[in-house]
């Protein structure tokens, strides 16, 4: 049986994976979602993952490499998988196609009114539904590593793990958002939408199952230091690539700053309360 802890570790990244259904919820029940809403709670999200990420994963993953192989060979690995994660994020964010790629929003404001008065209605359809579909894919092709960095954080930190997945899941509301409302549109079948949102968000827990069972049997300090690491990089590249800028695309510069630095702010008092 697994140990409780690997048990919490799970339900967490399962909690943030599943967020996407809430997005998909906001799309239809609460209509349209506010922008200023939006940008506050995805700038708030970006801080938290930058603070905990340079903060606190990347200090855990230099004290782990450094006590398995001294200073500073530790240190030069800590910061190798710190970059390392971000350059594994940033190839699977260059192979999704730009229009499909989930850091872009598609919103349903986002349609310009000639693509909403196209002659052509099938083909309207068929082509909404087919980007709904893909961009479900590419958020579940995503959420592999996010889940992985929730997952590591819980493992080691109970409380790291649950700002971790607070985190994600408000980043992956409105991907849910993303892949909800153009099935929506194109069947009319609020179903179907959900249903798509909701799965996408399994890459998470998937990506857990995957990495863990693999690394398993591997993991000692000198592994669990490096996947921290990378871990933090990954964060750090998903807050500046996809966080901030959506952000303040939604509510300006100043809102989305704010937000950033309030979960900054939340990040480390939570911190400093444990220790």
């Amino acid at each position: 049986m697994f140990e409780p802890g690997v048990l919490l570790a799970f339900a967490l990244t399962l909690f943030a994976g599943l967020a996407t259904g809430v997005g998909s919820a906001i799309a239809f029940f609460i209509k349209k979602p506010t922008p200023r809403f939006l940008a506050a709670a995805l700038g708030f999200s970006g801080g938290v993952m930058i603070y905990v990420s340079l903060v606190e994963i990347f200090r855990k993953a230099e004290t782990a490499l450094n006590a398995a192989l001294g200073s500073p060979g530790g240190t030069w690995a800590t910061v190798g998988g710190f970059f390392g994660g971000m350059i594994v994020i940033g190839v699977i964010d260059r192979l999704v196609p730009t229009e499909i790629n989930p850091h872009e929003p598609h919103l349903a404001e986002a349609m310009t009114p000639d693509q909403r008065a196209e002659s052509h209605e099938t083909h309207r359809k068929k082509r909404l539904l087919r980007m709904g579909t893909m961009t479900a894919l590419a958020i579940a092709i995503h959420n592999f590593p996010e889940g992985l960095a929730t997952f590591l954080g819980a493992l080691r930190d109970p409380h790291l793990g649950v700002a971790i997945a607070v985190a994600i899941a408000i980043h992956n509301i409105p991907e849910g958002i993303s892949v909800s409302v153009p099935i929506f549109y194109a069947t009319g079948s609020r179903r179907k939408a959900f249903l798509y949102s909701f799965l996408s968000g399994f890459g998470e827990p998937v990506g857990v199952i995957v990495g863990y069972t693999l690394l398993r049997p591997f993991m000692n300090d000198v592994v669990f230091g490096v996947l921290f690491a990378s871990v933090a990089g990954i964060m750090v590249f998903i807050s500046l690539d996809e966080l901030i800028p959506t952000a303040r695309e939604y509510g300006g510069g100043h809102l989305a700053i704010y937000g950033v630095i309030g979960g900054m702010a939340v990040m480390a008092f939570s911190l400093l309360m444990f220790l």
